[in-house]
């Protein structure tokens, strides 16, 4: 579903991604881990042509999506949850969600999206008139998934998904991240400082350290592995 070969990433004379070489497999979850500033947001960010690589390819279900505009890569679908949450805070929950569907027309199934997203979350459900801004952190997570989910991606980013939340809710987040994978056939990239959670869920993993790919292997591989268990899971 998607490829990424040789992919060079700067800031101004920083490069923040070296040579990076990565594959996703239509119906998996992928996790990129690695410690904080290792690059991880920066592939998401390059993926999703927030910041253009400066040099390689990237290809999304055979299209070269090199360098095109993060609103032309969007209409592929490919949605991103950021770090962060980034919901819109003086918008009602159904606001934020309607912002979701901007791109379609189906009326019909947008409404059964919304459906399914408050079977999902029911809390939001609960909270749908009330401001984003006004919801704990872990609505606001979940209020910055099911955004996600009403553009009904091919792919959904989701970036640190677990920052900032209660253990009991993080462990709820995990659940519908595995949910949406296997119930509505979504493929997931899944970048998460919170290695143990995201390698127990994902297919397959790589890890990163100072923007290269250092290693890669399944999650239950990369788990049982005395270099990620002393680096990563503190083991």
């Amino acid at each position: 579903m998607l490829k990424l070969r040789n992919i060079e990433t700067h800031y101004g004379n920083i490069q923040a991604l070296k040579n990076i070489d990565m594959d996703v497999q239509e119906g998996e979850i992928i996790t990129l881990i690695g410690a904080n500033g290792a690059g991880k947001s920066t592939t998401l960010m390059t993926l999703c042509g927030v910041v253009p690589p400066t040099s390689g390819k990237i290809e999304f279900q055979g299209q070269d999506i090199t360098g095109m505009p993060p609103e032309q890569i969007a209409a592929l679908g490919i949605s991103q949850v950021p770090e962060g949450r980034r919901i819109f805070p003086y918008l009602t929950v159904m606001e934020n969600l309607d912002m979701g569907t901007f791109l379609r027309k189906d009326k019909t199934q947008i409404q059964k999206d919304l459906d399914h997203v408050f079977e999902l979350f029911p809390i939001l459900a609960e909270r749908r008139n009330q401001q984003g801004g006004t919801l704990s952190g872990g609505e606001q997570q979940m209020l910055a998934i099911s955004r996600a989910i009403m553009s009904k991606p091919k792919l959904l980013l989701l970036d640190e998904p677990s920052l900032g939340l209660a253990p009991i809710i993080v462990k709820q987040i995990f659940d519908i991240i595995k949910k949406i994978n296997s119930e509505d056939q979504t493929t997931i990239f899944l970048v998460e400082q919170n290695a143990n959670l995201a390698l127990k869920v994902a297919d397959r993993g790589y890890v990163m350290e100072t923007g290269a790919i250092t290693m890669t292997d399944s999650g239950s591989e990369l788990l049982a592995n005395e270099d990620v268990k002393k680096a990563y899971l503190g083991m």
